[in-house]
């Protein structure tokens, strides 16, 4: 899913830089604002690619990316 496809579902949905070959799609639930959704294995490989060891990359997800909240729209994670 491209940039402009999330743009067309919500232009408020919360893009994380550098990681759009990570996206699976846009998420919903009840009750909740709808959110990009990343594969969790990507973002970790990704992390690993710009020299982070695996501990690193999960360490620096969970802290940066997975404990992040930016409000409604924030991107969830899932491992696939």
């Amino acid at each position: 899913m491209t940039r402009d496809q999330i743009a067309d579902i919500n232009p408020d949905l919360l893009i994380m830089d550098g990681f759009d070959d990570c996206i699976l799609g846009v998420g919903t639930r009840f009750g909740s604002e709808a959110f990009v959704v990343y594969d969790y294995n990507r973002v970790i490989a990704k992390l690993q690619g710009m020299g982070m060891t695996y501990e690193e990359a999960v360490e620096y997800h969970e802290f940066n990316q997975l404990g992040a909240y930016v409000g409604d729209h924030t991107p969830a994670f899932m491992t696939t």
